[in-house]
């Protein structure tokens, strides 16, 4: 009877422990706040629990007769989707050597809230890599977002999808070999476009014209590609233009990024 208790006590605990953690991190992506002391021990502990979590689902099919047929689709597409991962993986090695003026430190995504798809990202470097708040993040596609929030062992990534509209990035359009300044803010979910406003409405800007970060507020270095101008229209008040750009990224699919760090 006693064990039996004490049994019972012990998996209310666990409930207990995992419930709090989870509002915790909950509570922290809400409040877009940087993480405390103890929500960054709390967060490390989630993320090894995820690791070890998902492991023995890996050997769901020793214990299940599977049949053949459904067997063979379900590795074709594990096969493809691997597939898919190693090439981004290859493109980031490769673009690691294009990266001359940075340390750089590569990550891979650890999870996605389905709630906040666009907006965040958690990745596997953290505090103990050198990974520090507002550093760019990249891949071979161009700039994706910035380092929002740090744990020792893991970090959060903001992309520019993110609907936080204090998130403003300065970026150069191109027009004739001419920089003409801006401020990207914002994603335009139904057009799968991102939002740069500020261009004056005299400024002839064309389909195709390339747009690069400033490099001005130094949050992000100059000369990063983003994307190509799509389409664009005058604001309300007919004073100047806002622009829709579409980026090389899929931001549905992520799965290795780059971290730009100052050298020391």
């Amino acid at each position: 009877m006693y064990k039996r208790k004490k049994k019972l006590n012990s998996k209310l605990l666990i409930i207990l422990t995992s419930i709090t953690i989870i509002l915790l991190l909950s509570i922290s992506v809400v409040l877009k706040r940087t993480y405390t002391p103890v929500e960054s021990f709390f967060k490390d502990i989630a993320m090894g629990f995820n690791k070890v979590i998902m492991y023995p689902f890996t050997a769901i099919n020793k214990t299940k007769e599977v049949n053949q047929n459904e067997s063979y689709i379900i590795q074709k597409n594990v096969n493809s989707s691997l597939e898919k991962e190693i090439a981004e993986l290859k493109e980031t090695l490769e673009l690691n050597r294009t990266l001359t003026e940075y340390d750089i430190e590569n990550a891979t995504v650890l999870s996605r809230n389905k709630s906040y798809w666009f907006n965040t990202i958690t990745l596997d470097k953290g505090k103990k890599d050198g990974i520090k708040e507002n550093m760019a993040v990249i891949t071979k596609n161009g700039l994706i977002g910035k380092i929002s929030k740090v744990s020792n062992n893991s970090s959060e990534l903001k992309l520019l999808t993110s609907d936080d509209i204090n998130f403003k990035v300065s970026v150069s359009v191109k027009v004739n070999d001419v920089d003409n300044y801006a401020i990207l803010n914002g994603y335009d979910k139904e057009k799968h476009l991102l939002k740069v406003t500020g261009i004056d409405k005299m400024t002839t800007v064309k389909k195709d014209d390339i747009v690069l970060t400033s490099g001005l507020g130094e949050l992000f270095p100059a000369g990063i590609f983003i994307g190509t101008v799509e389409s664009q229209e005058n604001d309300k008040y007919n004073l100047s233009k806002t622009l829709y750009i579409k980026t090389r990224q899929d931001f549905n699919n992520i799965h290795y990024v780059t971290i730009l760090k100052e050298k020391k």
